[in-house]
């Protein structure tokens, strides 16, 4: 009788291929799948808001184009803004002179800052952090400085008058309550986002990450580290300026507000209060960050500011996700009940 074989003990769990690990990593979960169902149940169940909801989703927006460059590539910006000015103006001047259709006016916007971001991308290539900072913020400081100059085209400091949007698609007119503008503004953002997801999600994504950790390393085994930084940026940039030009569209006005450098500050905001590197922070923060500044300025009008700084400076001394641990503990088993993870 011949010996029964000796079982060979398990193998370690081989490690997941990268295309194995890329789907695993796009799949959707309950947690977003309620955040989006949640964001478009808005349009019924808070009908009389949806004015400071389109609000929501344009910062949300303009800080998802800041976090594809910050939280992937490790690009600080101080100047952001750059491309949601060119997008903003770029729809205002658009619909001023004939090409009304806001979703033409959509993609053309988010094509001229985009070929701003272009240009601008080249200027961040080579230097330090402190010289990209300055880098942008210089871009942004030119932009308002030449909206200001050229009054006879952009208005000036007077903003830019006779903006006239037509329907959306020639068909759903702008409201006065806002939710034609909300439910455009939402569906583009999500439009974007599932573009943005697909790309962070790719080999394209993981390189940005390996950039980000060490660009040099990156370099040395194989990542062309200048195409990457040049794609990104611009991708960033025709985001932002999207943004601009919803924010434009479902006003009707455009000013030098846009430009301004507290519009850049806001965005880098948002990202602290709702993190970076996994897109949902720019959107989680601009609903915080939106929500406290409407509660404040009503509360105290005077010194909203103030308390708004106190906020700030409170979360990055306890720690976001220490803060989040703490107040997500209680729903532990709930999470866990539903496939989560306690944080």
């Amino acid at each position: 009788m011949s010996p029964s074989p000796v079982p060979t003990p398990p193998s370690a769990a081989e490690p997941l291929s990268p295309s194995a690990f890329l789907r695993a990593k796009s799949a959707w979960r309950w947690p977003e799948i309620l955040f989006w169902l949640g964001a478009f149940g808005m349009i019924l169940l808070l009908p009389n808001r949806h004015l400071l909801l389109n609000e929501i989703v344009i910062l949300g927006l303009f800080a998802l184009s800041l976090d594809l460059i910050l939280g992937y590539a490790g690009i600080v910006s101080l100047g952001h803004a750059a491309f949601f000015g060119v997008g903003a103006y770029a729809a205002g001047l658009l619909a001023k002179h004939g090409i009304s259709e806001p979703v033409t006016g959509l993609v053309l916007s988010g094509t001229a800052a985009g070929l701003v971001g272009l240009l601008a991308s080249f200027m961040i290539l080579r230097g330090t952090d402190l010289t990209r900072l300055m880098v942008t913020l210089g871009v942004a400081l030119i932009l308002h400085e030449l909206a200001n100059r050229l009054d006879w085209l952009t208005g000036g400091a007077d903003g830019l008058l006779g903006v006239s949007v037509g329907p959306i698609l020639g068909r759903f007119d702008f409201d006065f309550a806002g939710t034609t503008a909300y439910v455009y503004s939402l569906t583009t953002a999500f439009l974007l986002f599932l573009l943005a997801r697909r790309i962070v999600h790719s080999p394209f994504g993981l390189s940005l990450k390996a950039l980000k950790e060490n660009r040099l390393r990156a370099a040395t085994i194989g990542i062309a580290p200048n195409r990457r930084i040049v794609a990104v940026y611009t991708l960033a940039a025709v985001y932002a300026g999207m943004a601009g030009a919803l924010l434009t569209q479902t006003t009707q006005f455009v000013s030098l507000e846009v430009l301004d450098f507290a519009r850049s500050a806001d965005a880098l905001l948002v990202l602290v209060i709702g993190g970076s590197g996994y897109l949902y922070g720019g959107l989680i923060g601009a609903i915080a960050f939106k929500l406290m500044k409407d509660t404040l300025s009503a509360m105290t009008p005077a010194y909203w500011i103030f308390w708004m700084g106190f906020i700030l400076v409170i979360l990055v001394l306890i720690g976001r996700d220490r803060l989040v641990a703490g107040l997500a503990r209680p729903f532990a088993p709930l999470l866990r009940r539903f496939g989560g993870r306690e944080p």
